[in-house]
């Protein structure tokens, strides 16, 4: 299915998609739950939660909790889109809704666990959809988009956070 065309999705998602290395999007979705599970579980020791490189950077926890977030949110998307609903669909602030969070007063295995039902969902979601609700588009943050589009972003956007916590946090 990873066949998409230029018009299913912005450009700026491009680098998203690319980290994607399975055709099937439950298979990336899955495997991706996987590898962010095994990864972030190891993150020791518990200070490395909090870390930042740089003083106005996210933590580990942040990011974990950024990442549930905008799974919730493009989920959403995919959802309304599947359904053949034509109502543009806004954009957030990932910066507002990072500070509005709270991540760091949470435990490290609760954001696991939440991330890990949220995917879960995701992964529920995305086998409900038949092949022609995949390919429907809509309009989110004011581009079109298509809902297997979303599949790959949501997972792309994982992996790239995982890869900047390997570079810039371990």
């Amino acid at each position: 299915m990873k066949n998409l065309q230029p018009n299913e999705y912005p450009e700026y998602y491009i680098p998203y998609i690319n980290e994607v290395k399975s055709l099937a999007i439950i298979d990336a979705l899955e495997d991706n739950l996987n590898d962010f599970y095994n990864f972030i579980e190891n993150i020791v020791p518990e200070e490395k939660h909090e870390y930042r490189y740089e003083s106005e950077k996210w933590t580990i926890k942040d990011i974990v909790q950024h990442l549930i977030d905008a799974e919730r949110i493009f989920s959403y998307r995919a959802l309304r889109i599947s359904r053949f609903d034509k109502t543009p669909l806004p954009g957030f602030d990932e910066n507002e809704y990072v500070t509005a969070a709270n991540a760091n007063h949470r435990n490290m295995i609760d954001l696991i666990q939440e991330f890990v039902a949220v995917r879960k969902a995701t992964i529920r979601l995305f086998e409900s959809f038949s092949e022609e609700m995949l390919l429907n588009k809509g309009i989110a943050s004011n581009n079109p988009i298509s809902v297997r589009a979303i599949g790959y972003i949501i997972t792309g956007h994982c992996i790239h956070h995982l890869n900047i916590i390997k570079e810039r946090y371990l």
